[in-house]
Formats: C-alpha cells, structure tokens, sequence
C-alpha cells in the first residue's frame, strides 16, 4: 500500500472530488430523465382514456377562475351557444412545418351566460398583423360545438395586447375581454352548423416515450466512464511508482531504431568488397 501514498497529494484528492461531482451530476441528470418518461408515460395514458371519450357538457366539467384538472387534459367536451366574434384573440407565432401562422380564439357564450374560450384552429400567414378581420368567421346564430380540453398557458407570453396573444391563458384573455370565462379552453373537433370557411385543426399530441430512456442512458454511461477513468489513471500511475519509473519489463525500448546499410550491387563496390575478403584472408593465413 505504500506505493499509493500518491492519493494523498493536493493534486489526486481535488481530482477525486471532482469525479465524485461528475458521477453525482451524471446520476442526477440521467434518473431525471427517468422521471420525465414516467411522466410522460403517465400523461399519455390520460391522452388515450379522454382523447376518444364520449362529450361532457363543458359546464359539467369546468368552473370559472379555476384551472383545468390533470385528469381532464384532453378530454372531449360539448357546448350550446354563440361566438362573440367582437372580441376574438390572435395567438402569434404559431409554426406548423416551418410555415408561419396564428390560432384563432373566439370567446363562445354558453347558455349560463359564461364563455368558453375556443381556439378554433390554426391559418398560414406571413402577416405580422393579422387581426380578427383577416380570419375566417365562425358559425353565425345557435352553434354545437365539440372540442379537446386544455390547460391554460403560462408566463409572459399569456398577456394580451390588441386583441392578440402569444399563449392563451383563460384569466388574462378574460381581463382583456371583460367577460366571466370558464377555466381552460376548448381545441375545436367540429361545430354544427359547419362554417363556410374552416381552420386546420389542432395536432393532437403524438403518444410515443420520447427520448427521454436513452437520454437516461447516455448520463449513466458518462458517470460510469468517468469513474473508470479515475481507478485507470490511478492503476496507471501506481504501476509507475512500483516499477520506480522504469518501463515495464517486456516492454520494447523507446529510442531510435538502427539504420540498416543497404547493400549496393554496384560492379565497383563488389569488387572492393572480394578485394577486402581477400586480403583479410590472407593476413588470417600468414598470421
């Protein structure tokens, strides 16, 4: 044990601390990763009960000024009543395929008297400005509507501005409008009577893991390569102190290799070379 005094140097013990910090890091980020595909596991098992569910009356299952329960995500909702088209919400900067568009939400009053928010779709556009003038109209008069149930969004990007928004939040589309809406909005399936001109409708989310079990993987792997190269590097250093510094034996001399004479077929060289085997025969003779 002598020879692993060495680990007792300023040098191996912050180097130590340092692999301890990497293979706890790596742990932590790899079984996050876990964390999140159970989540999302658990998620997608809730898409799949309510995605296909039979309709529930929206006033059955949402109350205003409260948020949309875990549970509920995605379920199928129903409603009776009319769009206020006088107070539709653009929501901006929605991608699809690289194309540029907007989500158009038009507040749709139930027969309690309160709204529902209902984004009735997506529309291609290149226009920084579109307002509610430029987007198809809804159903005028009594409409049916079906639709997916959604949480609010959250952040900065739920303020709304002129009638336009970045994410829709049910409290501050709300404010805006000066309107009692119920918690949550609807992601429209169908309205009856049909418009005349419809919107591309929502993208229901896709229901695989993600990446999230090799991602785990690949930060366990790190950790794990990164102690093994600690025990190989102080394996590597304590053969070097047990050998006093001296390569292994067996081990093939570093150096500059001989150079090898080459030999010349010259007619010249040959015969200075029988000349000299000569005489150095006949000294060998009269010696």
């Amino acid at each position: 044990m002598h020879s692993f005094r060495f680990l007792l140097s300023r040098r191996w013990g912050l180097f130590a601390v340092a692999i301890v910090v990497v293979a706890a890091a790596t742990w932590w980020l790899g079984q996050w990763q876990f964390d999140r595909l159970a989540d999302r596991k658990e998620r997608n098992e809730v898409v799949r009960a309510n995605e296909d569910s039979d309709p529930l009356l929206v006033e059955n299952v949402l109350t205003p000024g409260r948020p949309v329960a875990d549970e509920h995500e995605w379920l199928i909702v129903q409603a009776d009543g009319t769009y206020d088209t006088d107070n539709t919400v653009i929501v901006r900067y929605r991608t699809r395929d690289g194309i540029s568009g907007v989500d158009v939400v038009v507040p749709f009053v139930t027969s309690s008297g309160t709204a529902v928010l209902v984004d009735r779709g997506w529309m291609p556009t290149d226009d920084p400005t579109a307002d509610a003038s430029d987007v198809p109209a809804p159903p005028s008069g009594r409409v049916t509507i079906t639709g997916w149930l959604r949480g609010d969004g959250t952040g900065d990007s739920t303020a709304v501005h002129d009638g336009s928004t970045r994410a829709i939040n049910s409290t501050a589309i709300g404010e805006a409008i000066d309107r009692e809406v119920y918690g949550g909005f609807v992601e429209l399936r169908s309205e009856d009577p049909p418009p005349a001109t419809s919107l591309e409708q929502v993208e229901l989310p896709e229901l695989d893991n993600g990446p999230h079990f090799f991602y785990g993987l690949q930060w366990w792997f790190f950790g794990v390569l990164a102690v093994f190269g600690f025990f190989y590097l102080m394996y590597d250093e304590w053969r070097a102190a047990r050998n006093g510094g001296r390569p292994d034996r067996g081990a093939k001399p570093k150096g500059p290799r001989p150079k090898k004479v080459r030999q010349s077929n010259h007619p010249y060289v040959r015969a200075q070379r029988e000349r000299e085997a000569r005489e150095e025969a006949e000294r060998e003779l009269s010696g």
